[in-house]
């Protein structure tokens, strides 16, 4: 099951396959042509109280992905994609300059569990 990551600003690449943004705010100072998406998933990201909670504090990393998983697994859309992730190559875009903190990663783990 090959998920990936990578900021919507990257350049897009054959090898991404489907490429899906998975932020609950548009991106900014990006447009649609540009950010060469298949599909917007909003909804699989974190809810704006956890997401403005966490603020991209590495001090709330732990606690964070602690938060997020208990959302994904509430979350429906998450077998739905996980489904997808079985037969098709994914990307997962997000917005954050983080690339080390940040939500895309916890979900492509969360993906990959089970």
């Amino acid at each position: 099951m090959p998920i990936g990551i990578k900021r919507v600003y990257d350049e897009a690449e054959p090898q991404d396959g489907a490429r899906i943004l998975v932020d609950r705010l548009w991106p900014r100072g990006i447009s649609k042509d540009k950010a060469a998406f298949a599909e917007w998933m909003k909804e699989l990201a974190p809810t704006t109280a956890l997401r403005q909670w966490f603020d991209h504090r590495p001090e709330r990393w732990a606690e964070f992905q602690t938060r997020y998983r208990e959302e994904l697994r509430e979350n429906p859309l998450v077998d739905t994609l996980r489904e997808r992730a079985k037969t098709e190559t994914i990307t997962l875009l997000y917005g954050s300059r983080n690339r080390e903190f940040n939500h895309a990663k916890v979900l492509a783990d969360f993906l990959l569990e089970t």
